[in-house]
């Protein structure tokens, strides 16, 4: 079987998935987005890597504009005709496409159906929703429109797409409203790859290089977007600015990455680091280096998100503290799971409380690491997971 797996995103669990099916004898092209800035050292081929697996960026002509709407709508255009002349080189009996701009996406599907390819929308965020939601308070009325339009173009596509596989079921009543087919649509929770974040000291090379190992550090590693409300890290550091002792590690290149490193000059936070994104190879000692991780999440992205960070931060057996509405997935998994401290999204004085719980009771972060840790490894195994794709999209 020839699978073109696309992820925009450059997620760790879409390429693991790519190296397992490639391991069981399927030909694998795994597309990325080469001009997204975001580490691509995961996205490379290793010594044990077979022959039968491919990892390619898609790179179109000029940086990507993300900050501009214009010109990323064309840029994701330009993309979408990148990703169709792929197809024709490759030739794939199947295709995936996960995390994906709707009108790449549009120009994938329309490619495939074209040509009789199977298409299959791995559907991490409901993409239209977000859009209008963002867009119709960033640009009144216009902002409202474009929204409703990207709305109709996931509908669509969605119900054009043979496959769909949803990353939670909390997206299923939204389908169901959309009367999107039920039967082909599957659920598959997202993962990480478990094996790549073993369980490091806290007294490690990474630490020592950034001065971390006699403080107590909370870190935020990942994207800081537009369903990202960085107000929360730096209401953290501003609490603990007079605390030589406790660190705020922004790991991160982001548009919010940059809007913090402006406040800690204009407000001389000396506890507030902003780091580049580090390479994945390092993630298990960055991560280690950490006595609590951080995430947040917008109110208006509790539907349509599910930020993939926690799963990697749960690997890592560190204690999270968590700013996600309460009906997000990545909430339930950590307090289900007993792994730390969720908050709503603008709570800053419960974000802050929680802080505080989680420094004074070394052993309420022990407690929370070891069942983070012991829920990844109950539900991040790789040959199941894999099992999984194979026999719903019919490969075995």
């Amino acid at each position: 079987m020839r699978i073109l797996l696309h992820d925009y995103g450059h997620f760790a669990f879409p390429v693991e998935l790519s190296r397992e099916l490639a391991y069981r004898g399927h030909h694998i092209l795994h597309l990325y987005a080469g001009s997204n800035p975001t580490p691509h050292d995961l996205v490379s081929h290793n010594e044990t890597d077979p022959a039968n697996l491919i990892f390619q960026g898609v790179y179109i002509d000029e940086p990507l504009q993300k900050n501009s709407f214009v010109k990323r709508w064309l840029q994701e255009r330009e993309y979408g005709r990148l990703l169709v002349a792929e197809v024709d080189r490759f030739k794939p009996n199947l295709v995936i496409s996960a995390d994906t701009p709707l009108d790449p996406q549009a120009s994938l599907l329309k490619k495939c159906k074209k040509l009789g390819i199977p298409f299959v929308f791995w559907l991490q965020d409901v993409v239209g929703l977000a859009t209008y939601l963002i867009l119709k308070n960033k640009i009144p009325v216009l902002g409202s429109l474009i929204g409703k339009y990207y709305i109709n173009l996931e509908r669509q596509l969605l119900r054009q797409s043979e496959k769909i596989i949803l990353i939670t079921e909390d997206f299923l009543p939204l389908l169901e409203g959309w009367n999107i087919d039920q039967s082909k649509t599957v659920v598959i929770p997202n993962w990480a790859p478990i094996n790549e974040i073993p369980i490091r000291p806290r007294d490690n090379q990474w630490a020592k290089e950034h001065d971390l190992i006699d403080k107590l550090c909370f870190m935020y590693t990942g994207t800081l977007g537009l369903k990202h409300n960085p107000v929360l890290l730096l209401e953290l550091a501003i609490h603990y600015k007079d605390k030589p002792n406790v660190m705020i590690v922004i790991v991160s290149e982001t548009i919010g990455a940059n809007w913090l490193r402006e406040k800690k000059e204009e407000l001389s936070l000396k506890n507030l680091i902003i780091l580049d994104f580090q390479p994945f190879d390092q993630m298990q000692y960055v991560l280690a280096s950490a006595d609590v991780l951080l995430a947040i999440l917008d109110e208006d992205a509790g539907i349509f998100s599910v930020p993939s960070k926690v799963l990697t931060y749960l690997c890592a057996q560190r204690p999270l503290l968590l700013a996600v509405p309460e009906e997000n997935f990545s909430a339930r998994i950590v307090t289900q799971s007993q792994a730390g401290i969720v908050v709503n999204s603008n709570d800053v004085v419960g974000f802050i409380r929680g802080a505080e719980d989680l420094l004074r009771d070394d052993s309420l972060r022990d407690s929370f690491g070891k069942n983070g840790r012991s829920y990844a490894e109950k539900n991040f195994d790789i040959q199941l997971i894999t099992d999984k794709f194979e026999t719903i999209l019919n490969l075995k």
